[in-house]
């Protein structure tokens, strides 16, 4: 499987063997049930769809109840299609565990929602410095973005120009994070570095 969903635990941090301390985030990488095979005769491209994460069938819709039951499986929460070459066998219903995919020392990109920060301004979203100091007569304009274009020419604001505006809650991809340890009996897996996303949140590993 070229990868596996999981949930983003929370970070620690673990010493190597010349006693180095690794910062590194906790993933609780499936089992991911198989719950759906597509193949270029039928739908036009190849994938695997796997899901993870329990829930009550009562919060799942009927649509969603007929298709994992058609895997003998119980209502799952996060359904992700990876590609597939089928050079692994693989089943309506199997179950695929973390130690099946990943070992230690493999690097890894991880996708996950970064965190919302609402409405933020320029000094935080992109970095500003803002004018600087409070001098020649200047009120309150430490963290204001100052000019952000010419007047008759052009008359108008580029697209792309960096402005204040909602910041997080994007789509992010970490890429090339190397797995430090992979713990089958809790299907564990720690990833060095950082991860997008709050705690509990779920997020997409690709080998």
């Amino acid at each position: 499987m070229p990868g596996l969903i999981g949930k983003k635990i929370g970070m620690t941090s673990i010493y190597d063997a010349n006693g180095k301390m690794i910062p590194c985030t906790i993933v609780e990488t499936g089992p991911c049930v198989v719950t759906q095979i597509k193949t270029e005769d039928v739908d036009g491209y190849s994938s695997v769809q796997l899901a993870f994460g329990e829930m009550k069938e009562k919060n799942l819709g009927q649509p969603l109840i007929g298709h994992v039951k058609k895997a003998n499986t119980t209502p799952k929460r996060k359904f992700v299609e990876f590609d597939n070459d089928f050079s692994e066998a693989v089943n309506l219903g199997d179950s695929i565990a973390v130690d099946k995919v990943f070992v230690e020392g493999d690097f890894v990109d991880v996708v996950g929602t970064s965190k919302g920060k609402g409405f933020q301004g320029v000094v935080k979203r992109h970095g500003f410095g803002g004018v600087g100091q409070s001098t020649h007569g200047q009120h309150n304009r430490a963290r204001h973005p100052g000019s952000i274009g010419a007047g008759s020419t052009p008359s108008r604001v580029f697209k792309g120009m960096r402005m204040a505006g909602r910041m997080g809650g994007t789509r992010t991809k970490i890429q090339n994070l190397r797995v430090v340890k992979v713990d089958a009996a809790k299907n564990l897996l720690l990833l060095k570095g950082a991860v997008p996303g709050h705690k509990n949140s779920f997020v997409i590993i690709e080998k």
